[in-house]
């Protein structure tokens, strides 16, 4: 079992109930944020390995968010991820842009999501589930 953090901001109680279940299945510790504000504080709390954030959230969005992510000094190197329904290339570009360290599109495939989030955290345990 994992047992890293992973910060999920995400609006769409049902996007977060998906994501949460999955990876609290594969022993992931999920820290739960539902507006960018709330994941801004929480990242800088919680310590994370990881965070998935959403781009589209009420308050601030999730490129706002991750502005103010990358000032906080807590949470230097924290890979960000850029999650999204808009799934263009130009999508993909402008996230890269605003730096993020990845980019996952929705609906979120439970089948993939494990090895997605290894990946990112450069653990590679799940490749080929």
């Amino acid at each position: 079992m994992s047992g890293r953090r992973i910060l999920v901001v995400e609006d769409n109680p049902l996007n977060l109930k998906l994501v949460r279940d999955v990876l609290t299945a594969f022993g992931y510790d999920i820290v739960e944020a539902q507006t960018g504000e709330d994941g801004v504080r929480l990242a800088g709390e919680c310590g994370p390995d990881l965070v998935l954030m959403d781009l589209q959230l009420p308050g601030i969005d999730g490129y706002e968010a991750l502005r103010r992510i990358r000032q906080d000094a807590r949470v230097d190197g924290v890979p960000v991820v850029a999650v999204t329904a808009f799934a263009m290339r130009e999508d993909r570009e402008r996230a890269a842009a605003a730096g993020f360290d990845g980019y996952l599109s929705k609906p979120i495939s439970v089948r993939d999501l494990p090895a997605q989030v290894d990946a990112f955290l450069g653990d590679g345990r799940h490749d080929g589930r």
